[in-house]
């Protein structure tokens, strides 16, 4: 039991965090586009997104598969922008459809999502009670992610149902502001950029004479 508590702490630790953010913009774009009243909707959308990053999540966690973290630390703005423009291009017409792009962005956006949830999960673990580690860490990454879609969803009712704001301009509007965001950290984050790689070994660095320091 102690095991699981500490792996579910880490896992929403993993999203609640300034370090997160990233994530965080990613899961409010996919819920831009719904209020209250599409909870149904939302809740096919997180279960989408629960099942691409679950599957690549463990994947990781078993050895099956192994990617460049600098190229994940790269696509994860780009599954924010490519969410951002969907949103913004939406039409009416769209959120009548059985099935929206937005549902295929959430799985397809889930697998790479997964990679990166991977790094922190497989810097703790060993072989051992993987299976229940793995569990507990997702299940902490899921009650982090609906506290940030209810969030959202209390957002969007106070804009949207409350100061009447049009339903279409606020989905244009913050879905262009965190575009601009997600633009600005992939340029940052491009794996031949000399900053970003210069940063990311001062981090190194540091969390290396953290770690021996505590020895």
């Amino acid at each position: 039991m102690q095991d699981f508590t500490f792996y579910f702490q880490l896992g929403t630790e993993h999203i609640l965090t300034p370090d997160a953010l990233d994530h965080i913009l990613f899961v409010t774009a996919l819920c831009l586009r719904y209020l209250w009243q599409d909870w149904k909707k939302v809740v096919v959308l997180v279960t989408a997104f629960t099942i691409g990053h679950s599957l690549t999540l463990a994947l990781s966690a078993l050895d099956y598969i192994h990617v460049n973290a600098s190229w994940i630390e790269f696509l994860i703005p780009l599954t924010i922008a490519a969410t951002c423009i969907n949103n913004i291009f939406q039409r009416k017409t769209d959120s009548k459809q059985r099935l929206p792009m937005i549902y295929f962005f959430a799985l397809f956006f889930g697998l790479i999502h997964g990679l990166a949830f991977a790094g922190q999960f497989l810097s703790l673990e060993g072989k051992e009670g993987l299976i229940g580690h793995l569990l507990a860490f997702n299940i902490g990454i899921e009650a982090a992610q609906l506290l940030i879609v209810l969030i959202v969803l209390l957002l969007s009712y106070l804009v949207v149902q409350l100061l009447k704001l049009s339903r279409f301009v606020w989905l244009r509007g913050a879905s262009a502001l965190i575009l601009v965001i997600s633009l600005f950290w992939a340029y940052k984050r491009f794996p031949y950029h000399k900053n970003y790689h210069d940063e990311s070994e001062k981090t190194v660095l540091v969390s290396g004479i953290c770690c021996s320091g505590t020895v």
